[in-house]
């Protein structure tokens, strides 16, 4: 069972966003399994993965039923008598499902987004809802309860292992000269949110919120990410009185050192999140977390221990979350201090190494 042959199929190009996955994929292979990864070319972790004695094999299906494409997966699957083949990147899942439609081998998904997969839907058969899919490997309860909201779905399928972090990872994070930088006053207190901007964020419902606050106040909301300034976030801006206040800072390559420097990360999404990767860094940091109550979402935080939660969509609940952080600073310094300790107790890479092993031997026993 040791030598449990393990292909993982992902795209591991962007060094910081693949952090927690490529980590627990070098997580076991210490532990012992034969992991090897097919990925492209290109990928900024591929040489950490060859310094652990990982193979790579420089592929990656691109095409949707793309004929070559299944028969080289097939081949390696065959050839290499592959025991379980773990997929990470979505657009891979088609060819790689086909791939494997007459091998023996175990297919695991990972689903780290708690929406879109719907029963009525023809495409979902083709990837999560697919007979060939073997397991379901969710990155959080909401992604699980999404899944066993379909009917006809075969709940055995799902199993939860967060991807974990590691607080080392951001230890070194310098913290940003807001008001030297972005010129924002020494005194205020500083709401951050970076995501890219689409519905599933709810940022209209943000800043409807920082609209309905008292102005005399000095709470400012740092937007970092792309389409921040989308037509409905601007027809918003345009009410305020205080539109000084609200910092559209646009993409920004290294955003931590801001979310560092801020008081608390606002997130006020919808629908659709899992444990979101923006948060726990931000938890990392001891940046204090305020977040809706949607699926997702609430597993990271415990109200008023480590962090705040509102209900989604209200806004006079967002806005007196932001009072109350603001009222009292000095708690919401510890929540954000409490929340660093929870990563590091509760979503750590080694425990996402450990269940995920474990898994994999229950499935091939």
């Amino acid at each position: 069972m040791w030598g449990m042959k393990v292909l993982v199929v992902s795209d591991y190009r962007p060094f910081h966003s693949v952090r927690p996955e490529a980590e627990f994929i070098i997580g076991l292979k210490e532990a012992g399994v034969d992991v090897r990864i097919m990925t492209f070319a290109d990928c900024s972790y591929n040489k950490r993965f060859s310094k652990y004695g990982i193979p790579i094999i420089e592929f990656q299906p691109e095409q949707k039923f793309n004929r070559d494409e299944i028969q080289f997966v097939q081949r390696y699957l065959k050839d290499e008598e592959i025991d379980i083949m773990h997929i990470f990147n979505g657009k891979t899942i088609i060819n790689c499902i086909k791939a494997a439609r007459k091998e023996k081998c175990k297919v695991i998904l990972y689903r780290g987004y708690s929406q879109n997969i719907h029963w009525y839907d023809p495409a979902s058969y083709t990837k999560f809802l697919n007979p060939r899919v073997d397991y379901i490997h969710c990155n959080s309860i909401g992604v699980e309860e999404h899944l066993h909201d379909q009917l006809f779905f075969n709940k055995s399928k799902t199993k939860v292992i967060n991807k974990g972090h590691r607080i080392e990872w951001y230890e070194n994070i310098k913290t940003a000269n807001l008001q030297k930088e972005y010129d924002i006053p020494a005194d205020a207190f500083c709401l951050v949110n970076v995501c890219y901007n689409r519905r599933m964020k709810g940022i209209p419902y943000l800043l409807q919120a920082m609209k309905e606050l008292p102005n005399e106040l000095p709470i400012h909301l740092l937007l970092v990410g792309k389409n921040m300034k989308d037509d409905k976030n601007m027809a918003i801006l345009n009410q305020f009185e205080n539109k000084d206040k609200i910092h559209f800072l646009g993409f920004q390559s290294e955003p931590l050192p801001i979310v560092k420097a801020a008081n608390a990360f606002i997130l006020p999404s919808i629908k659709g999140e899992s444990i979101t990767k923006s948060v726990i860094e931000a938890m990392c940091l001891e940046t204090c977390p305020i977040i809706s109550d949607i699926r997702g979402n609430v597993e990271l935080v415990n109200h008023q221990e480590n962090g705040l939660i509102f209900p989604s969509k209200n806004i006079e609940a967002i806005k007196d979350s932001i009072l109350q952080a603001f009222g009292d600073r000095e708690k919401t310094k510890l929540m954000g201090i409490a929340a660093k300790k929870h990563i590091q107790e509760n979503l750590n890479t080694d425990q996402t190494v450990a269940k995920l092993h474990a898994f994999y031997k229950e499935i091939l026993a």
